[in-house]
């Protein structure tokens, strides 16, 4: 078995055209998909833009590689609120779907429970209601009062403060009454239970901030709001992963006349009477910039490229007393002629251990690894055979798990092999006998990996947790109080984690950056 820490798979991308030298530049660092889609965006409003990546593919999280054969999705594979990625693509004068073929999944995923009961989650109302009187007939009433909760929190949460800068105090005092009124002191966990009495059923209408990194135990009612988009604009699939949404944004920016550049790490952001001017790169080279886009994590931005400068806001003792994300332990495996087996499970599973918030607060309060687990199982090759060989199967199993910031962290070193042992010994039992026999191919991301591979502080899977007190203006903001010039995306500045979380954070980048016209190049 492989356990990876830094891979380095090949791709090619488009050259980029010279560049009109009249433009101003404005350098991004890291090409994950907040950053190519705020590249997307500055490239549209007439910047010159360079795009600097220490991977040597673009979409950091969202990248993939592929071995033996299977291609393996690394992150994102849940496509959700489309149209985020369509107001993209329309902004740089381009049809997003002659770009990025998405297919429609029906159903959205399934949930299983160590009892055997199951729930199928889909966009159709009329199911959904019937899965929910399958499980608890006196639920069905509560449910439909929990998707009106949702859609409230929708077009308050995502539709207005999602899409706009939160970089103001002003802004927070302004929405404190909505707040208040919508309850988002309360945990998404408690508000489906004043819902829905199943405890089941508590769980399916709460799991969803785990995706993004958050407790739903403690994280805001707000994201009740996610059952709300999924049943709207439903749950997609791209055809050759993230990855390729990732790539044809990267052409996108090649056809603006931009450039990317990959296997470049950059070291250091360069200031002078407190604004960003540049940066510089491991090996010493310099890139002179008129405006800075940091998509690397907000906490290495603060703490490493801004190491040389004294900071009054993100201090390192600041970013380590804020609440960090859980770990991710994932195991991409491969598996040899099954594409005719295990046929009750589809492309997205989630398989419940036998706690629910005990589970979640070993993970997340005591940073302790549990002997029990829940799974997410992704297996594209149901929707997408390019993923594997012909007959065969491309699967992820992804385990939620403490990241390495506790006191007592993991050692992933000595404990990656068991660990995957004991996920391979619960998806046998539980979802795909005899898998053993069938494995082709093999490999580990731990909390250790996500530090090194994307340098995210603490290992942690979705930078900062998206608790109320971290969220909006309490988050590291999209302009950077602490330097003129530079600008944040990506999951640990606002509106946070996750595909339209991150894209949407580069259109509040596009409302923030001056008119290009508005700066005196090199000055």
């Amino acid at each position: 078995m492989t356990r990876v820490d830094k891979i380095h798979p090949t791709t090619a991308v488009s050259p980029a055209r010279q560049p009109k030298e009249s433009r101003p530049h404005a350098v991004v660092i890291g090409a994950g998909l907040g950053g190519l889609a705020g590249a997307m965006r500055l490239g549209a409003k007439g910047y010159r833009v360079t795009v600097l990546d220490r991977l040597d593919v673009p979409g950091g999280r969202g990248s993939s590689i592929t071995q033996n054969g299977h291609r393996f999705d690394l992150g994102p594979t849940i496509v959700t609120v489309p149209q985020v990625f369509k107001e993209l693509w329309a902004a740089c004068g381009r049809e997003f779907e002659a770009d990025v073929d998405l297919r429609a999944m029906d159903p959205f995923y399934e949930i299983r429970w160590p009892d055997g009961s199951h729930f199928t989650a889909s966009g159709d109302t009329a199911r959904m209601r019937a899965e929910v009187a399958r499980l608890s007939p006196g639920d069905v009433a509560g449910y439909d009062r929990f998707l009106k909760d949702a859609e409230t929190r929708y077009w308050f949460g995502f539709e207005d403060l999602g899409r706009r800068s939160m970089h103001e105090l002003w802004e927070l005092i302004k929405v404190l009454p909505t707040f208040a009124m919508l309850r988002a002191d309360r945990s998404v966990y408690a508000h489906a239970a004043r819902r829905v009495k199943d405890e089941r059923l508590r769980m399916a209408l709460s799991f969803h901030p785990l995706f993004i990194g958050g407790d739903p135990f403690r994280v805001t009612s707000m994201y009740a709001l996610v059952s709300h988009l999924e049943k709207e604009f439903g749950v997609h699939y791209a055809m050759g992963g993230v990855a390729a949404m990732a790539q044809a944004m990267a052409d996108v920016i090649a056809d603006q006349g931009n450039q990317l550049r990959l296997n470049t790490e950059v070291d250091e952001i360069i200031t002078k009477d407190h604004r960003a001017v540049g940066v510089r790169l491991v090996g010493g080279e310099e890139i002179a910039a008129d405006i800075v886009i940091s998509n690397a994590d907000a906490g290495h931005t603060y703490d490493r490229l801004l190491r040389k400068r004294t900071k009054w806001r993100w201090t390192m003792d600041r970013l380590k007393r804020k609440r960090w994300s859980m770990g991710l332990f994932v195991w991409y495996f491969g598996t040899r002629g099954t594409r005719q087996m295990w046929g009750d499970v589809g492309h997205h599973t989630i398989l419940n251990g036998p706690r629910y918030k005990g589970l979640v607060n070993d993970i997340f309060i005591k940073g302790k690894l549990a002997d029990d687990m829940s799974l997410y199982v992704h297996r594209p090759s149901v929707t997408d055979p390019s993923v594997a060989p012909e007959g065969d199967d491309t699967f992820y199993a992804l385990s939620p798990v403490p990241h390495i910031g506790h006191d007592d962290p993991v050692d992933w070193e000595q404990m990656g092999e068991t660990y995957r042992l004991k996920v391979q010994a619960v998806l046998e039992e539980q979802m795909m006998p005899g898998l053993g026999e069938h494995l082709s191919a093999s490999l580990v991301f731990t909390p250790e990996t996500f530090r090194n591979r994307y340098l995210s502080p603490h290992g942690a899977g979705f930078s900062i947790e998206p608790r109320i007190l971290q969220s909006a203006w309490f988050r590291p903001h999209n302009v950077s109080e602490e330097l003129k010039g530079l600008y944040l995306v990506g999951a640990g500045t606002h509106p946070g984690a996750g595909l339209p979380g991150v894209v949407s954070s580069a259109e509040v980048l596009a409302q923030l950056v001056p008119d290009p016209a508005m700066i005196k190049v090199g000055a």
